[in-house]
């Protein structure tokens, strides 16, 4: 950290000093709440204990945490207050605890999981943009990988993350976290991956190479989830193509190929989902 190089970025900055190319320095924690919109095989009761972490290497110019990613908001904690803040989710009820975004903070999340481990699940909910190397350090706290895998093409996730390698480097961190043996008990998902994929306006040729792919490398249990819930955020004024949520057609074109793939477990999500009223709101 001292040159950090942890994320694909490799700004290294003296991160102990100044934020690196993810905006922030150490752990800096924007919302902890019990968040009721996570699949339900991660919380059939809708209180996943989630912690949006503050800054992102992954510049997404759509990002619905916009101010969270930008590190604008968020107060910064230490290890030992992060641990007490796993406690208090669990002391509220929580079925897991679902660490939101924090890829450029995994050596301080695995000193604060080395601190205390929590009693439920803990999830990796992860923008896909990593490396294995960081992964195999927090592997042993982590019980379910919940990533992202939003890009085929290196030309779409150039122009909307400013990440050209981004498949180069999600492609292989998601082959690493597909090896976590998938495990299931009562209907909630205790270990494995869950791979998330959001659908984009005008992109849905992109997507169906997304699910070519995930069907080629993920364990025939682990769940795939394919989210319609875009919706005009972040900082898209100059990209015409992003004014707007998806189409019924665009929708069912990736939702009938992925049927036809028979992935044995898939979550969608109906046109309501592509609301600003399921965005945690940071001032509370």
């Amino acid at each position: 950290m001292e040159q950090c190089t942890l994320c694909p970025v490799g700004c290294k900055a003296e991160r102990n000093k100044q934020a690196g190319a993810c905006g922030v320095k150490g752990i800096t924690v924007a919302k902890y709440c019990l968040h009721a919109f996570e699949e339900p095989a991660l919380s059939p009761n809708h209180k996943s204990g989630a912690i949006f972490f503050g800054g992102c290497s992954l510049r997404c110019v759509f990002c619905q945490n916009y101010e969270v990613s930008r590190a604008k908001l968020g107060k910064e904690v230490s290890p030992k207050e992060l641990a007490d803040i796993f406690q208090k989710l669990e002391e509220m009820g929580a079925e897991n605890i679902d660490l939101v975004t924090g890829d450029h903070l995994s050596p301080y999340v695995s000193e604060a999981l080395s601190i205390y481990k929590p009693k439920v699940p803990v999830i990796y909910n992860s923008g896909g943009y990593c490396k294995v190397e960081a992964l195999k350090e927090i592997d042993p706290y982590i019980d379910i990988y919940l990533p992202d895998l939003k890009f085929f093409s290196s030309e779409l996730s150039e122009r909307y993350t400013g990440r050209k390698d981004y498949f180069e480097y999600a492609s292989k961190a998601i082959e690493f976290m597909a090896k976590k043996p998938v495990l299931f008990e009562n209907g909630q998902m205790k270990k494995g991956i869950l791979v998330r994929h959001l659908i984009l306006p005008c992109c849905t040729s992109d997507s169906i190479k997304v699910l070519d792919y995930l069907k080629s490398v993920l364990p025939e249990e682990a769940p795939v989830s394919l989210m319609r819930q875009y919706t005009p955020m972040g900082d898209t004024q100059n990209f015409p193509e992003l004014q707007r949520t998806l189409t019924d057609r665009e929708y069912r074109r990736v939702k009938d190929h992925a049927l036809s793939l028979g992935f044995s477990s898939l979550y969608t999500q109906d046109k309501a989902s592509a609301d600003k009223a399921f965005i945690p709101d940071w001032n509370e």
